[in-house]
């Protein structure tokens, strides 16, 4: 499989884009805040796998088709913004018990879920991908598919570092500095509104 002469600067570019906060940042450091180090990672783990999804489009090219059908891209956006006010919806009514750490029994599994499904329904990401991956391709060396693939598993691999980082150190801080049923609730509550949000920055 070649690897791109540039594989360096693109992790280092990666890496920048990854840190700065966006969408998937802010959602990824609420559920840590609400939840813990557990949901925190959880979350991560949910985000990074969807990237998978998204490097294969790309690799594929079915991401250009993606990208030339207005339909597609609404019908997806859409859909991502229903999700996120379902989720908002679910934030707004649960009860102060419970909220925070101990609602987590079990719940890891829904929480990595929750994180592909989050980032497979944000139709910018794979449009981001069709952007950025083709600019560290280099046709003269072949196998441009293969480039692709080798530089989204390069992707992937720190945003698992990156975003396992932020979910754990989130999950850290909120158990620090928001215990108790009332800051639980609270929690929740704000929760909901980064979900509404969220909702409203996708569509437009």
């Amino acid at each position: 499989m070649p690897l791109p002469d540039n594989l360096l600067y693109f992790l280092g570019v990666s890496i920048v884009l990854t840190m700065a906060p966006g969408p998937d940042v802010i959602f990824l450091a609420s559920q840590g805040l609400a939840g813990g180090p557990r949901a925190g990672l959880a979350v991560a783990l949910g985000l990074s796998s969807g990237l998978l999804v998204h490097t294969a489009l790309a690799a594929l090219g079915v991401s250009a088709v993606f990208a030339a059908s207005p339909l597609a891209f609404n019908a997806v956006k859409w859909a991502g913004a229903a999700y996120l006010l379902w989720l908002a919806r679910a934030a707004f009514g649960e009860k102060p018990a419970a909220a925070g750490p101990a609602a987590l029994a079990g719940g890891a599994g829904a929480l990595y879920r929750r994180g592909v499904v989050m980032n497979l329904l944000n139709p910018k990401v794979a449009l981001f991908f069709l952007a950025l991956l083709p600019q560290f391709v280099d046709p003269a060396k072949g196998a441009v598919r293969a480039q692709m693939a080798v530089l989204g598993l390069v992707f992937i691999a720190q945003v698992v570092v990156v975003f396992g980082s932020i979910g754990y150190l989130s999950g850290r801080l909120g158990a620090r500095l928001l215990p108790g049923a009332a800051n639980a609730r609270r929690l929740a509550v704000i929760k909901g509104l980064v979900f509404l949000s969220l909702a409203l920055y996708l569509v437009l």
